[in-house]
């Protein structure tokens, strides 16, 4: 028997009936805020509001900070006050990061892997974009604010001594973040080794830029052991060139208000890279390195909308980078901490030993 018209409103009504009515209840609350709902969003039902919230959050890839203990009340009086649990009470409740880049998901397919390549289409990449943009910052061991917090004298000049610990803490954060992004660690470790040994100066310089790296040359030439142990003249010419080099890249970097996101992808494309000598599977790094193109490009298309050559002035930053010398970088940053160890070596340790390597620090004279 068909409900009377007067119970039409009431939703428990409509909720015992068995079958029969195609037509949603009237008050589903949304499943974040408990508020009205006004429909299924990003696999959930939720209110305007917290699907608008969501959406923005996962487009811009925006991190947030909890003022208190990450577990403030979202309702619908206070869901505005603190958007990092609101964030996390999205996701905890099911809602979903990639169906806002590729719409509505219908609810009978099933669930993949949210970051898998799919086979033959290395560029189907708008499904997750979001999600891979977000691991890859999410690798980053520590916030770039900290690399040289510690480092600073007084005056605002770095030392001798911390300049060779910051650079120490950037090669290691570059190594660390290779370990944790997406597709790295899948690889076969001899692929790894070689794609950090050939890369681990242009990530070095990437770093530099993304921290504002203080490089005043006096304490770089200290910090190279020049005073210490005198060049022949020319010598020392060509190593300032090198020297002026790294500042230039740095420089230009900075110059472009690359943001972390940017940064992140950048150094993707630098680390998969096909100019590795041996690599096991050629094809797959090239579309890990395509993937990571594409990410990119999509990042600076919908954050950056009024600069349409940012994404062009952004690739064209990375072939320079080889310019600068691993030997001089080697030479200016580490010899001091690690006397004649090759980098390659450390760089190898440091991938396989992961966060329990130690340095072999020499005695800083």
């Amino acid at each position: 028997v068909p409900p009377s018209v007067s119970n039409s409103n009431n939703p428990r009504v409509f909720g015992e009936i068995p079958g029969g009515f195609i037509k949603q209840p009237q008050h589903i609350e949304c499943v974040v805020c408990g508020d009205k709902s006004s429909g299924k969003h990003y696999g959930q039902f939720t209110c305007e509001g917290c699907k608008s919230f969501f959406k923005r959050s996962v487009r811009r890839n925006l991190t947030y900070t909890c003022r208190a203990n990450r577990n403030c009340p979202i309702d619908q009086h206070h869901r505005n006050q603190c958007q990092y649990c609101r964030l996390k009470k999205c996701l905890k409740v099911g809602m979903r990061r990639e169906a806002v880049q590729r719409g509505r998901v219908p609810p009978t397919q099933p669930h993949h892997g949210q970051f898998a390549l799919t086979n033959g289409d290395p560029l189907h990449c708008h499904s997750y974009l979001s999600g891979y943009i977000s691991l890859l910052l999410r690798a980053e061991p520590y916030p770039t604010s900290r690399y040289g917090s510690q480092c600073m004298q007084p005056n605002n000049i770095m030392g001798i001594e911390n300049i060779c610990e910051l650079a120490a803490r950037m090669l290691f954060s570059a190594v660390e973040w290779a370990r944790n992004i997406p597709f790295f660690p899948d690889l076969q470790i001899t692929d790894q080794v070689a794609l950090l040994r050939l890369t681990w100066s242009e990530l070095f310089v990437l770093n530099a830029a993304q921290c504002s790296m203080p490089l005043h040359v006096a304490p770089l030439l200290a910090a190279a052991g020049l005073h210490a142990s005198p060049m022949s003249a020319d010598r020392v010419v060509a190593f300032m060139d090198h020297i002026r080099i790294f500042q230039e890249q740095v420089e230009k970097l900075k110059a472009l208000h690359v943001d972390s996101a940017e940064y992140s992808c950048l150094k993707a494309i630098v680390l998969f890279t096909t100019d590795a000598c041996g690599l096991s599977d050629v094809a797959h790094v090239e579309s890990l390195q395509e993937k990571s193109q594409c990410a990119l490009e999509e990042y600076v298309r919908s954050q950056y909308p009024n600069q349409p050559t940012r994404f062009g002035k952004l690739l064209l930053r990375l072939p320079s980078l080889r310019t600068v010398s691993s030997s001089v970088i080697e030479q200016l940053f580490f010899v001091r901490l690690v006397g004649k160890t090759p980098i390659e070596t450390l760089i190898r340790d440091m991938l396989l030993s992961g966060s329990s390597f130690n340095w072999p620090y020499m005695s800083i004279q």
